[in-house]
This record gives C-alpha cells, sequence and structure tokens, in this order.
C-alpha cells in the first residue's frame, strides 16, 4: 500500500454562530468570528488516498481523476462562496475547520475509483489545520 496526496484550494467565507445561543453568548465564545457578516480564508485543501501501485500505469489512482473529483464534489461548490449560506451541509452545522474537513470526506467519500480515502486535511491558515480520517 502506497499513500498519495493531492492538493486544491479554495477561498470561502464563514462564521461562527449557535442558534441554541444567545447573540451575547455568541459573541462571548467565538469573539469576532461570530460577526453574522463573515469573514473570509484561502483554504488548501489535502487529500490523502491510499491503495496499491497499479502495474501497468504506475498509479494509485489516475490523477487526472483525482483532481476532477476535486473540482466537481468540493472546489466548484466552496470555492467564493459563503459556507454558512450556500452551502447545504453548513446549514446545521458550524462552519469550523474541523467541520469542513469532515464535510469533504462526506463528499468525496466512494467516489474516488481505484483508491481507498485516507485522510482530508483542511488549511484554514497556514498555522492551522484539521486533519479527517473517517469514522474509526
Amino acid at each position: 500500500m502506497i499513500l498519495l496526496t493531492r492538493k486544491a484550494e479554495f477561498s470561502a467565507s464563514h462564521y461562527y454562530w449557535n442558534d441554541a445561543w444567545s447573540e451575547e453568548e455568541n459573541v462571548r465564545k467565538f469573539g469576532k468570528c461570530a460577526n453574522r457578516n463573515g469573514h473570509g480564508h484561502n483554504y488548501t485543501l489535502e487529500v490523502t488516498v491510499s491503495g496499491e501501485i497499479d502495474a501497468a500505469t504506475g498509479f494509485v489512482v489516475d490523477l487526472k481523476h483525482l483532481k476532477e473529483v476535486l473540482e466537481r464534489e468540493v472546489v466548484s461548490v466552496y470555492d467564493h462562496r459563503h459556507l454558512n449560506l450556500e452551502v447545504p451541509e453548513f446549514k446545521a452545522a458550524i462552519p469550523t475547520t474541523e467541520n469542513i474537513a469532515i464535510a469533504v470526506w462526506k463528499r468525496l467519500e466512494g467516489k474516488i475509483s481505484g483508491a481507498s480515502l485516507h485522510r482530508v486535511r483542511v488549511y484554514e491558515l497556514p498555522d492551522l489545520f484539521a486533519d479527517y480520517y473517517g469514522e474509526l
């Protein structure tokens, strides 16, 4: 088995808000990230797949296929969007780095031919990222 990682980037805005809390509680917990107008990030996504190398191609997965799946399932849906307002999975979940990683996994699971999804890593900032390995 070998691991292969592909990167993609997208820009999106979001805010942190829990509807069960008062405005004061949201501001106390989330600070300036509770601003309902949102703020943006240039996210970096790393998707790692695992599998055996195909003797005929030398690949674990067709790299063009992997790029197309990332573009179709994630980048085209998240890029230049307000995650809270425009992306369905964040109607019920706060779009934290952690929840974005889980949502990306769910969007990709079972859609990458010839390889298994191993890890999703989402960078919100160069020094802040979340890893998700699926349900363990």
